[in-house]
């Protein structure tokens, strides 16, 4: 059996707006003023911890001084319920169905915490896809560390699997994995794509379950 496990920000959900959106709740709350989209978005990707810490930097504060811990505690109450403003990006649904009508089984592997992880998939209506889903939190550690895609490998059973992201941590994590990695190239990635290691890239959802089916195969 086959599993797909995928990233969440950037790869299945543009959510770059409601965390903008957050973030600037954060900053305004502290008497800071906000910050661009694309500056907060080219902060995603490694945790919200790390998010906090460029926020920090961004505004000129030290990002382990006092500001950290209220800011990061208000960060992750709004995040609970950020969701208005994200969407899944086109084609995921009907992908996801076609992969669940293949056989695969489905999982997320995400450095975005679980509880807002879990919020916007059902939401979304995306959750009744996902048999197991690893948050930021789930473990220790977070990607790029393989830890987090081994342990959504185990909970599916360790089958043949496949990840699929959009950004260079996700990218690294396959590596550190030693999985075959599927990059969406529409999400929040910043370096070139022939850059990152990769199997094969795409950038339409109607073409992930023909990749999946090659990579059975193989």
């Amino acid at each position: 059996m086959t599993a797909v496990i995928f990233d969440l920000d950037g790869t299945l959900i543009d959510s770059a707006r409601d965390i903008h959106a957050v973030a600037n709740k954060v900053l305004t709350e502290n008497g800071f003023a906000p910050l661009a989209l694309l500056t907060v978005t080219s902060f995603v990707g490694r945790g919200a911890p790390h998010l906090m810490s460029c926020l920090l930097r961004e505004i000129g504060e030290d990002p382990e001084g006092p500001l950290r811990a209220p800011m990061m505690a208000s960060f992750l109450a709004h995040y609970e319920t950020a969701v208005d403003l994200t969407v899944c990006y086109p084609g995921v649904m009907p992908a996801l169905e076609a992969l669940a009508a293949m056989g695969c089984i489905l999982g997320v592997c995400t450095n975005k915490p679980v509880g807002p992880t879990n919020a916007v998939l059902r939401h979304l209506g995306l959750d009744r896809f996902f048999s197991t889903v690893i948050g930021g939190d789930s473990l220790a550690v977070r990607k790029p560390d393989p830890a987090p895609l081994h342990a959504a490998a185990a909970a599916l059973g360790d089958s043949h699997v496949i990840f699929v992201g959009d950004s260079e941590v996700d990218a690294e994590t396959a590596a550190n994995a030693k999985l075959p990695f599927l990059l969406y190239t529409e999400g929040y990635r910043k370096t070139p794509v022939h850059d990152l290691p990769h199997n094969v890239a795409f950038n339409d959802f109607k073409q992930l379950p023909g990749l999946v089916a090659s990579l059975m195969k193989g």
